[in-house]
């Protein structure tokens, strides 16, 4: 056996270790995947198709001249032909080969090419059904642990996306070859063909049962690779740079890293031990087979005067017969590996949407960028949570209304803004857009009325004015300056290298810059602006900046967020003052709802919170200042 099909994993150990892996069988088999990646291929590119099948003949075709080559010559000579005849021969075959050896290398230097796009095409797939499905998908586990297992099978030259078409090739290589060689070994008894039919047989199950156990435990394996990449990443990158120095992590993640490498040295011990014992076997029955041959042969010599030539016709015919057996069934072995690996992309390719898309019905823009929306009886619970979030929420936000949305953390406040943004779904009730439910529209149309700065940033590897555009072309550089201008980031911008052309980042660009919070808050601020949609939602976007700082930021979504509707959520109150109204949140509910002034004067939750807030904030001085006021007063 051949070290690539050690590294194999066979037939029914890829179909118990995907199991174990998915607990379901794949949707779908090999005839449904191998006919979804031909429509693949002839849309993608036709060539594919036409180079894998000269790919399978030509090296059929190497084989079955080898195999006639040596008894044809051989046979000219016993016979006593004319040397014309014999040279002939020769030519005759060295044509063929060198045919067949120029189609095969011409094959490999045309058809890589072909075959990673249409690799690349079903990456592209799956990015897409990434970046664009219904936001739930996201938050589920089996969502993206399947859209990270469809990935794999496009991560490179050897995965499935790309691999299978080397294996289809090949397979039908081994069938044409096997085919030739069996009418050859047709002159023989019988009974000689089934012993090398059983033999082969014999020692592929046995060496493919030897040989599947380190796919049937690639779960271990891949196990112990992650440990290892991810103590590598954590010891190499940047992130923890400051701990190992201050905190002398360094040598606990070399004993880490120590502990990590036995664990994975151990495995491969086992299975290097394994393969062993499956390339024993292998050599135990090759050999038997071969000297049951060698003496049948010789016998038919001896007894029936077999020349030389149909000898070494038959002898040959007999060991490769068995290889080209064995290479139908490895290459069948193969075939079903890569289609479940396939099936799982494929599954997640047509993963159900939630939301409605193009299958929703359009939402125009309203003439007046009026837009109310109401939560009716509103409820949500996570996937898997014992409790709701929200609970029976009833809210109207009326059209240019501010509402500040606060309370502790868990109450539900970002929960809320994600339904009415329509990132979620409720579990009871609905959100309505002017009375209609939100679920009739293409929710990508919905989106077009919200922009956002949310806590977590999304900037990009990229220009100061791709990100403030948030897209590549098309971008005017006029209304990019007109809103860095508006979100106070004019200056700082002006001052770079290249001005709005300035690359962000250092992951993919050397001279690339690092903008500072504030920058950062400011330039998410723009992009917001840049989008010019009719609401505004703000959420925790200032967490990480001093009072001043958020002061001066607040004061620019002031004026941001002057004609249009804005809900804003944030921890510290003081910022709340320029909204309209203040929802409090609590378990779930909206449990005070009024403007600051009012809700201080109610004394309840809201008062309570502000005041513990206030006094963060007060200096001594302040407070000696104040009791003074006080004794004067008395």
């Amino acid at each position: 056996m051949t070290d690539d099909r050690n590294a194999e994993a066979a037939h029914e150990g890829d179909d118990r270790g995907t199991r174990g892996t998915a607990a379901t069988k794949p949707r779908y088999g090999m005839a449904a995947i191998v006919a979804f990646m031909t429509r693949t291929a002839w849309h993608v590119r036709k060539s594919v198709l036409i180079l894998c099948l000269l790919e399978g003949v030509a090296a059929a075709g190497t084989g079955i001249l080898d195999l006639f080559v040596a008894p044809t010559i051989l046979g000219t000579i016993e016979r006593h032909d004319p040397l014309s005849t014999t040279v002939a021969a020769v030519v005759a075959f060295t044509a063929g080969l060198m045919l067949c050896g120029a189609l095969t290398g011409w094959v490999e230097m045309n058809t890589l090419f072909g075959r990673i796009e249409v690799r690349m095409s079903l990456l592209r797939r799956i990015s897409g059904k990434q970046a664009s499905t219904s936001y739930p998908n996201t938050l589920d586990t089996r969502f993206n642990e399947a859209g990270a297992k469809a990935k794999d099978c496009c991560a490179s030259n050897q995965s499935a996306g790309e691999g299978i078409w080397h294996t289809l090739a090949t397979l039908l290589t081994n069938v044409l070859g096997f085919a030739a060689y069996l009418t050859v070994l047709s002159g023989l008894d019988l009974w000689m063909v089934v012993l090398v039919l059983a033999t082969t047989v014999a020692s592929y199950a046995l060496s493919h049962r030897l040989n599947a156990w380190g796919y049937r435990h690639r779960d271990e394996e891949r196990r112990s690779k992650k440990r290892l990449r991810y103590l590598f990443d954590t010891g190499t990158g940047r992130d923890y740079a400051k701990d190992i120095r201050l905190f002398g992590l360094g040598r606990w993640i070399d004993e880490l890293w120590d502990g990590a490498m036995r664990v994975y040295r151990g495995f491969l011990t086992r299975r290097e031990g394994i393969y062993m014992w499956a390339n024993i076997a292998d050599v135990a029955l090759t050999a038997a087979r071969n000297g049951i041959a060698y003496a049948y042969l010789i016998a038919m010599a001896l007894d029936h005067g077999l020349t030389a030539a149909r000898f070494l016709l038959y002898f040959t015919a007999v060991t490769g017969f068995a290889t080209w057996m064995e290479g139908i069934l490895d290459q069948c072995s193969q075939l079903h590996r890569q289609s479940i690996d396939l099936s799982m992309l494929r599954e997640f390719l047509e993963w159900p949407e939630p939301f409605r898309f193009d299958d929703g019905e359009p939402l125009a823009k309203a003439s007046d960028d009026h837009y109310e929306i109401r939560l009716d009886g509103v409820s949500f619970r996570y996937q898997g949570a014992d409790r709701d979030v929200l609970h029976d929420v009833n809210l109207t936000i009326w059209p240019g209304e501010k509402i500040a949305i606060v309370g502790l953390n868990g109450a539900g406040k970002t929960t809320l803004v994600k339904l009415v943004a329509g990132f979620l779904e409720p579990t009871e009730g609905g959100v309505l857009l002017n009375g209609v439910d939100i679920r009739r529209y293409n929710r990508r149309d919905y989106y077009e009325l919200f922009e956002a700065v949310f806590q977590d940033f999304s900037v990009l590897d990229a220009t100061v004015a791709q990100n403030v555009a948030q897209r590549v072309d098309g971008i005017d550089p006029v209304r990019v300056r007109r809103c860095l201008n508006q979100a106070g980031l004019s200056d700082d911008v002006a001052a770079l290298p290249h001005g709005i052309d300035t690359q962000i980042g250092r992951q993919i660009y050397e001279d690339g810059v690092e903008l500072s919070g504030g920058q950062t808050q400011r330039l998410m601020l723009a992009r917001a602006l840049y989008k010019d949609a009719p609401i505004l939602l703000l959420d925790e976007p200032t967490a990480a900046l001093d009072p001043i700082a958020e002061d001066a930021i607040y004061r620019r979504y002031r004026d941001m967020a002057a004609g249009r509707t804005s809900l804003f959520i944030s921890h510290r109150l003081a910022s709340t003052r320029f909204c309209d109204r203040i929802l409090y949140m609590e378990h779930g509910r909206i449990v005070e709802d009024g403007t600051h002034e009012s809700l201080l004067a109610q004394g309840g939750r809201y008062a309570r919170l502000f005041e513990v807030q206030r006094h963060y904030y007060e200096t001594d001085a302040d407070v000696a200042g104040r009791k003074g006021d006080d004794d004067d007063a008395r």
